[in-house]
């Protein structure tokens, strides 16, 4: 497989784990109980999985590696701060608005983290 192809895959697996974030993150604000559903619970964690995995091939074959590379060290930082932000807006907020301030930010973040990934600028 080409480098092309892993970069292809981590950007399709970033627009699906937006997508899903952004409806997991409505319905939650709706109360809605598809959000119990199986594949809700499992799906997500599958796309993020194919992404971070296909971020380290490319990490690799390319010799960019965060704390080298000032802009892969701005997307990492961001990430733990979305992955944060993501659980509080989905999980761990303990009320609607701590949950719906939570999820504004963390789409904020991951526009933060699409901006540095297409300038490669921190």
């Amino acid at each position: 497989m080409s480098y092309l192809a892993i970069k292809h895959i981590h950007m399709t697996c970033a627009v699906i784990s937006l997508l899903l974030f952004s409806l997991r993150g409505i319905w939650m604000l709706q109360e809605s109980p598809l959000l119990q559903r199986r594949w809700v619970k499992i799906v997500p964690h599958a796309v993020d999985t194919l992404l971070l995995g296909s971020a380290l091939v490319m990490v690799f074959w390319s010799g960019q590696y965060p704390f080298v590379q000032p802009w892969l060290t701005a997307k990492v930082i961001a990430l733990v701060a979305y992955i944060v932000l993501g659980t509080i807006a989905l999980k761990r907020g303990k009320t609607k608005a701590v949950r719906m301030t939570a999820f504004v930010a963390a789409l904020a973040v991951f526009g933060y983290i699409l901006k540095v990934a297409l300038t490669r600028q921190p």
